[in-house]
């Protein structure tokens, strides 16, 4: 969470990694997230991804505050289809580990 922050507040002009498409990178990002939060707490998908989703919110407020970004809905967005994507991908991963047939 705090690579992403820094990620998404560093300046504009700073050299970065990135997909080459600012909602892909949002989408990638918050997929690790989801991804991630799903294992750390199973059976509470809509409480992560809900928490997930405010600590985007907060993202992009913070990003308002600074001089080279700016804060958009579309972005919130992107972090949402990154959100859902990654509890997605760990609900197949641990059904395919798991031994349950499709």
């Amino acid at each position: 969470m705090l690579a992403l922050l820094v990620l998404s507040l560093a300046p504009a002009s700073a050299s970065l990694p990135t997909t080459g498409w600012d909602k892909a990178n949002h989408a990638l990002g918050f997929a690790v997230l989801g991804l991630l939060g799903q294992w750390a707490w199973p059976g509470r998908t809509a409480i992560v991804l809900t928490a997930l989703l405010a600590y985007g919110g907060l993202i992009e407020l913070l990003q308002s505050f600074t001089p080279d970004r700016i804060a958009e809905a579309a972005d919130l967005l992107a972090d949402w289809v990154g959100l859902l994507l990654g509890a997605g991908l760990a609900f197949l991963l641990d059904k395919n580990f798991s031994g349950e047939s499709t």
